[in-house]
């Protein structure tokens, strides 16, 4: 238990960093003049690195050692974390918070990985992963009350504070219980590989932010969106001619894990979406104080809280079916009593709306973990762990450049106007997120799919 709580210990700063960072949006905006792509850049800046690099982190976890990867994490974000703080202007804050994606890239994957290692018992491992998805419940409702008391108090800046004791503490204790491992056989580097992914996932997030205000059709977008498609296709052509590749796309024909990949996107995707919206509705058209906004997202937080641990025991027992379609439903009945959102749209409704999305998003956490690392070698857990983790990444990379361009194409690129009805359209797309939880879940538990397993499996030494 010792190791699975400093292991969550990385999770808890990485997931109430997420949440901090997106109470204090209309604060950092105000402060350094930001827009909506501005704003935007300041998460995705983030979540972009993160997503470009957990897949070599988790493979350098298994190839130089788990728990030293783990360590020089903790110490990057911390350091990152504390420049942030520092930043003078938007350009610094990105870039800050850059550097602590790329520590952050070493942590959740190659922690995971530990988790996958330590319990070998497919319902303890369950059961355990569920723990850890209760973990992301409990840093969003810290997360929005604390930072908005930060904010309120002492500053946006404060928020990038409570990282860095939380980080040096995880870093000593790993030191002391958490033994090294590493995979049998150590993995190549693949350069190549990893220079195609960051290419491709940079250009299609930057090509739909800046999108809305260079236009589409312009050529600095099209060029970016040309180059996307490229990277894409040379990473696909490439990548199965190497004999140790940076991601195995033998694995996608597991259809679990397939599927897990699709569900982390879209779930994720809302997740980002959500939070993005709520902040500046709640703040900007509702008037409250970034405090105020965090409590009243705390039902989405406390469901999640429930539902997280309610999931692992489920797919422990009976399988991942029935938190992926809950889930589903959730996240996109939830979007879709948000769709006629108006300045004056009563606070229960609100309520009501954020305790389905929470419900939603807290089950599908375990599912999308525990369909990742099934039917894998062990050996490889630190891989396909962190497959599962950037899908997370990209999703809400996604869900933050899609919402926002929508946003700003309403609202001209500004923070004015009526964002209430503006965003009536980023409702609906994340109802869409729902119905495809919805369908996944259906599909990535079929016998078909469970075959799939097996067949993935043996390929595999």
């Amino acid at each position: 238990m010792a190791i699975l709580a400093i292991c969550s210990m990385s999770l808890f700063i990485v997931g109430i960093d997420n949440t901090i960072i997106n109470v204090a949006l209309p604060s950092i905006g105000r402060d350094l003049g930001a827009s909506v792509s501005g704003l935007q850049w300041t998460v995705d800046a983030y979540t972009l690195v993160l997503a470009s690099l957990l897949m070599l982190s988790g493979s350098t976890g298994d190839r130089l050692g788990r728990r030293k990867t783990f360590q020089v994490g903790l110490i990057v974000f911390s350091l990152g974390s504390l420049l942030c703080s520092l930043a003078p202007n938007l350009v610094f804050l990105e870039a800050f918070r850059m550097l602590q994606a790329i520590g952050g890239s070493m942590l959740n994957p190659v922690a995971l990985s530990i988790i996958t290692n330590t319990f070998t018992d497919p319902k303890e491992r369950a059961q355990a992963i569920g723990i850890w998805g209760a973990v992301i419940g409990v840093s969003m409702a810290l997360g929005p009350i604390l930072g908005g008391t930060l904010v309120d108090s002492v500053g946006w800046r404060s928020i990038f504070w409570i990282n860095v004791p939380i980080g040096i503490a995880a870093f000593i204790l790993a030191g002391r219980f958490i033994p090294e491992s590493r995979a049998d056989r150590a993995r190549k580097l693949d350069p190549v590989g990893q220079i195609l992914i960051l290419v491709f996932l940079a250009s299609a997030i930057f090509g739909i932010i800046e999108g809305p205000t260079s236009g589409w059709g312009s050529v600095k977008i099209v060029s970016t969106f040309v180059i996307a498609g490229v990277s894409l296709i040379s990473l696909l052509i490439y990548e199965p001619r190497r004999n140790e590749p940076l991601i195995d796309l033998r694995y996608f024909r597991s259809i679990p894990f397939s599927g897990a990949t699709v569900v982390a996107v879209a779930a994720f995707g809302s997740l980002g979406g959500f939070l993005f919206m709520n902040t500046l509705y709640l703040q900007n058209v509702r008037g409250l104080s970034p405090l105020s906004a965090g409590i009243d997202t705390l039902p989405m937080a406390v469901m999640t809280i429930f539902a997280a641990p309610l999931s692992g025991r489920i797919v422990g027992s009976v399988g991942p079916r029935i938190p992926l379609l809950i889930g589903g439903l959730g996240i996109g009945l939830s979007s879709l009593a948000l769709t006629t959102l108006t300045a004056t749209t009563p606070f229960s409704w609100l309520f009501g709306a954020y305790l389905l999305f929470g419900l939603g998003f807290g089950l599908v956490n375990a599912p999308i973990t525990n369909a990742a690392v099934s039917g894998m070698p062990r050996q490889q857990a630190g891989v396909a762990a962190a497959v599962a983790s950037t899908s997370r990444q990209i999703g809400q990379s996604l869900g933050v450049a899609i919402v926002g361009a929508m946003l700003s194409v309403a609202m001209g690129g500004k923070l004015t106007g009526n964002l209430a009805r503006a965003s009536h359209s980023s409702w609906w797309l994340l109802v869409a997120f729902g119905v495809c939880i919805f369908c996944m879940g259906l599909i990535m538990t079929s016998r078909v799919a469970k075959s799939s397993v097996e067949r993935v499996a043996s390929i595999f030494p």
